[in-house]
């Protein structure tokens, strides 16, 4: 007769073994999701440098650029019944040297990015944890049952609202008109007006429940997904805004002083 603490090790075993079983088919079932469809275009509407403090922590001045873009991206493909959010980016590309036909490795820097989160399904953990919570008797688990009830039906809402709207049921589309980038882009050089061949780039991240990441394809990391990224036409940095002459005066000092 096996012993009661045999008997658990062995369940345990046993549950791990089926758990990393399951886990791996989940995590390889998504190869039969194509993701070849996947689109997405950036195009710059504004862009200008400024001198000044860039972040609230700097310690001192220096040009920095904001940017102004249009996107428009498809990335529904993503969306599978293993997604658990999506992160989308937008990055710059720019020359990491002021010198013209400098060979130096270009720079690249994220000016805006959001969360997708996947749409709650029917069968989704936190519907299934709810039904499960609103099952429980009220005097076991007073405030827990009544919170589950509350988040039940505002997911019951929400699914069914998603039903009625498709176009809402299906994350992943985006249509930005002019959106204002999140984060500006400066140097270590604290020089960076009229630097040319900038670029701005789609990417994304795809946050699976199990699996490994996978990465918007040109970004160079693994795994990648299919799809064609959206890259803007190349464009230069605009001279630093303000007065032109105290600007080129300012950097010629700030030139002779590096």
């Amino acid at each position: 007769m096996h012993s009661s603490l045999t008997r658990i090790q062995a369940v345990f075993g046993f549950f791990t073994t089926v758990a990393l079983v399951v886990s791996s088919l989940a995590a390889l079932s998504v190869l039969l999701f194509p993701t070849d469809e996947t689109n997405a275009s950036v195009q710059l509407k504004n862009v200008q440098v400024v001198k000044g403090r860039p972040h609230y922590y700097s310690t001192k001045r220096e040009e920095y650029a904001q940017f102004r873009f249009d996107l428009d991206a498809d990335l529904s493909p993503l969306f599978n019944w293993n997604t658990k959010q999506l992160f989308v980016y937008v990055y710059a590309t720019y020359s990491s040297s002021d010198k013209p036909d400098s060979q130096v490795r270009a720079s690249e820097a994220i000016i805006w990015d959001t969360i997708i989160p996947a749409t709650p399904s029917p069968y989704s953990w936190e519907v299934l944890r709810d039904r499960v919570h609103a099952l429980v008797p009220s005097s076991v688990l007073p405030s827990a049952a009544a919170a589950a009830r509350r988040n039940a039906k505002r997911t019951a809402k929400t699914v069914k609202a998603g039903k009625s709207k498709k176009a809402e049921a299906v994350p992943g589309v985006l249509r930005l008109r002019g959106q204002k980038g999140k984060y500006q882009i400066s140097d270590i050089t604290g020089r960076l007006a009229e630097r040319g061949n900038v670029t701005l780039s789609v990417g994304w991240n795809v946050q699976p429940w199990v699996g490994a990441l996978l990465w918007a394809p040109g970004t160079g990391a693994v795994p990648r997904t299919m799809g064609e990224i959206g890259t803007s036409v190349a464009f230069d940095f605009p001279e630093l805004k303000g007065n032109k002459k105290a600007a080129a005066e300012e950097r010629k000092e700030t030139k002779a002083s590096a």
